[in-house]
């Protein structure tokens, strides 16, 4: 008997020495190479980023799992409790490997072999597969998460273990974490579910889709009340409280609306902005937050006024025809429309819709498809629609509808109440159901809405339709932006001692380059010549010839400087047409250097974005070229001060000469080609731009708060017509009126601020008599604008300083050369 007993014990102590052996040896083998868990310490989960206008109202978001990350000491108790009993009964008293459960999860699988096996990966341990470990169902990689999981818990707290489980676990439907899931699934906060909503939550984790409330009601309610169970069992919840939860029918909440405010373009590019900022890993997982400087109120006008300048402009130039063709329209054509209105979504503002045309009579056409059945286009709603010609012309107008549509057309319509364009207060009203004939336009443009004194873009539109294209025209589309570019000629004339009274020659004009280049003649618009005329009178018409002899008289190397210095272009070619802006730049930039003329030439730096908060809310960029005194002041009790913003910036340029430019484009504005401008009864300097054969249109505009640029042409450039009709004081101008109509609505005028050393007299000239802006001894005398001129005759200053001569055609000769400042050219 004492020798069976030793055997035995042999045989024990045997069988521990291996198992203890193997044990050491397998938990040294995989233990080679795993992840340090130590990373946990600094893990921070991908949360959501997010975009809010100037009036709070949401933007966009941008996340690659959408997160909502909240502390576990800020989750309610019956949270935490419903999850450790649905997940890890022995949770808060193992250390990390649940061994009880695991034993119980073995025999449960040997038992009922053919029924789905039971998991036995406690909360620990699933730690450890989310955040170190693949999803790799392989004993290997169970062994890998127990030895992962013992060392978190000799590293972490129980709470922290939590923590990181309920905010990364995948919960179904997309929502990752337990505060993202009752937001979408019940349209609550954690601290507002119900007990049954809690419970349904923790039942979750093991199979999202197998639990899902609306595909597998049955099984989810009976996972719901096991996790019940399990929370009474464990002494979280009294038997009432079980009885009343399992008694509740979960109904999902989907979260209601946000109020988002929809500017595309503008948000893309602030998005552009971001990643190159934060890089990819902080704008989708770093839950920034940013406030941007979107104005909602001026990029919805922008966008309609940009739109309906678009549609004005496009409607002058004839029909293109349907937008889609159903060939049999004797067989179920409604299924063929469904079918186009899925495979070419319609971009277009919300008012306008796809219809089929169904029957074509003398005086209207019969449509079908919309949403209140079918409609009546009358004939007057379609008479713009000729046909559109190469280069923009136009063919005969239409006689009658069939001219214009026929039977299975699917065309744009619009719902009217009144006849197009008519005034409402005495046109008469349309019959119900009344449609007008519509076109996506296939030209295109944008608009810029800056504060000229931070530079803060108020409003951005990229172009018609940002799903139909995502070039955004403002910032990505380099254009010329022709007579746009003239008041920084007219800017380094007076920097050189020309005042806006100095004569020049509007005559013919030509250049001989040298180096055996062909001779540049260029033209006025419209081909015709003024004879001798201030710069007053020149800006205010666009003269071009007027441009280039003042540019060729001071030397295009000025010219350079100052297009530098505004940022309009950062290295000019020392070319003489550059002087008429034939050098490429962005609608961006132009209103930029606009904004820098309005305030005085204060350096600004366009910024789509106040301000960048991290998930802790620590501020990490903020966009404010000026300071306040006394903001944050404490109060110690007395009276505190009101804050008081400070412009420490000094002007760049020579503020005297950056106002003359300035007042000099008001006249644009109220007697010039802008002159449409000036009911609006409020000062605006302003200059409209027209490129060779009116490929491009522009309009700059500013008052002292509000700088407005606009751009106009086709995304291949060409032609936008005959060059004696499409011209940015057509096009771009009635755009900026319909924004300055809305966003300067009640507002009293702002004059510009004079700076000091300047002489505002009155004086006449060709527009009549006028108040202008004169350096002390500059002033002008005579009839016209006497004491200074350039004829066309005389030796002007070089191009570039060293080569170039003009030749001119008369008219000039004897004139005195330019002596306004004492020096002689």
């Amino acid at each position: 008997m004492l020798n069976v007993f030793k055997i035995v014990l042999a045989f024990c102590t045997a069988s521990l020495i291996v198992g203890t052996g193997t044990v050491a040896g397998l938990f040294w083998h995989f233990s080679h190479g795993l992840p340090d868990h130590k990373q946990l310490a600094d893990y921070q989960p991908a949360t959501v980023s997010r975009l809010y206008a100037a009036d709070g109202r949401l933007l966009a978001e941008y996340a690659k799992e959408k997160r909502v990350f909240v502390p576990v000491a800020a989750m309610p108790k019956r949270v935490l409790q419903a999850f450790v009993a649905a997940e890890d009964q022995r949770f808060f008293s193992h250390p990390g490997v649940d061994v009880i459960g695991v034993v119980r999860a073995v025999i449960a699988n040997i038992t009922h072999p053919g029924s789905r096996p039971e998991g036995a990966s406690g909360i620990t341990q699933q730690v450890a597969k989310n955040f170190l470990l693949t999803n790799q169902a392989t004993l290997s990689r169970k062994i890998r998460e127990a030895i992962l999981a013992f060392r978190i818990e000799q590293t972490y707290s129980k709470q922290r273990i939590l923590e990181l489980y309920l905010n990364e676990i995948y919960l179904g439907s997309g929502n990752y974490g337990v505060a993202q899931a009752a937001l979408n699934y019940f349209d609550r906060s954690l601290g507002e579910l119900t007990l049954s909503e809690t419970a349904y939550l923790a039942a979750l984790p093991k199979a999202p889709n197998r639990y899902n409330i609306v595909r597998n009601e049955k099984e989810a309610y009976a996972r719901r009340d096991y996790v019940l169970n399990r929370m009474q069992d464990d002494g979280y919840i009294t038997a009432a409280e079980v009885a009343a939860a399992k008694a509740e029918k979960l109904t999902l909440r989907r979260r209601g609306p946000t109020e988002v405010v929809t500017a595309d373009f503008f948000a893309e590019e602030v998005r552009r902005n971001l990643l190159s900022a934060y890089g990819e890993k902080g704008l989708y997982e770093g839950g920034l937050t940013v406030s941007t400087t979107l104005d909602p109120l001026i990029q919805q006008t922008a966008d309609k006024a940009l739109r309906d300048g678009l549609v004005d402009y496009d409607r002058r130039h004839g029909w293109r025809g349907s937008y889609a063709k159903i060939a049999d329209m004797s067989n179920d054509w409604e299924q063929e429309f469904a079918r186009i209105q899925q495979r070419r979504p319609l971009n277009a503002p919300s008012s306008w819709q796809l219809a089929v045309v169904t029957a074509v009579g003398p005086q209207s056409v019969t449509i079908a498809g919309m949403a209140d059945g079918e409609g009546t286009i009358p004939f007057a709603e379609m008479s713009w629609a000729r046909q559109n010609l190469p280069n923009q012309n136009v063919g005969a107008a239409p006689a009658r509808p069939a001219n214009v549509v026929s039977v299975g057309d699917v065309i744009v319509v619009e719902k009217l109440t009144l006849p197009t364009g008519a005034d409402p207060k005495t046109a008469k009203p349309y019959p119900a159901k009344t449609y007008g004939l519509r076109q996506i336009p296939n030209v295109n443009g944008a608009v810029v809405v800056m504060d000229p004194q931070t530079g803060r873009v108020l409003a951005m539109s990229g172009g018609w339709s940002y799903g139909l294209s995502q070039f955004n025209r403002a910032v990505q589309a380099s254009r010329q932006p022709g007579s746009a570019f003239k008041p920084f000629v007219y800017l380094a004339a007076m920097d050189a001692g020309l005042t806006p009274a100095t004569v020049v020659e509007d005559e013919p004009f030509s250049y001989n380059p040298g180096y055996g280049q062909p001779t540049w003649t260029p033209k006025n618009y419209g081909g015709d010549f003024m004879g001798p005329m201030t710069l007053q009178r020149a800006l205010e018409m666009s003269r071009n010839l007027v441009t280039v002899r003042v540019a060729q008289h001071i030397g295009m190397k000025r010219v350079a400087g100052v297009a530098k210095d505004f940022g309009v272009v950062d290295n000019l070619g020392l070319y003489l047409p550059n002087a008429l802006g034939s050098t490429d730049t962005t609608l961006l930039r132009m209103t930029m250097a606009y904004a820098m003329i309005a305030n005085g030439a204060r350096e600004i730096t366009p910024s789509l974005v106040d301000r960048v908060q991290d998930r802790e809310g620590k501020t990490i960029y903020r966009h404010e070229p000026r300071t306040c005194k006394g903001c944050g002041a404490v109060p110690d009790g007395k009276t505190p001060a009101p804050p008081e913003i400070v412009d420490g910036r000094q002007p760049f340029h020579d503020p005297a000469s950056t106002y003359q430019i300035a007042h000099m484009l008001q006249g644009v504005t109220q007697r010039g080609t802008a002159g449409a401008l000036a009911v609006l009864g409020r000062p605006i300097m302003g200059k409209t731009g027209t490129t060779n054969d009116s490929r491009d249109n522009w309009f700059m505009g500013s008052t002292p708060d509000l700088t407005i640029g606009i751009y106009i042409g086709f995304d291949d450039p060409r032609t936008l017509g005959p060059t004696n009709m499409e011209t940015g004081g057509g096009n771009a101008v009635p755009i900026y009126k319909r924004i300055a109509d809305v966003v300067f609505k009640d507002k009293p005028p702002v004059p510009f601020k004079v700076p000091p050393g300047l002489r505002m007299i009155r004086w006449s000239y060709e527009g009549g008599t006028i108040d202008g802006v004169f350096n002390s001894g500059t002033e002008p005398g005579g009839e016209l604008a006497g004491g200074t001129s350039i004829d066309s005759t005389s030796s002007a200053a070089s191009v570039d300083g060293t080569t170039g001569r003009s030749s001119g055609g008369g008219g000039g000769a004897g004139r005195p050369t330019l002596t306004g400042t004492g020096e002689t050219y």
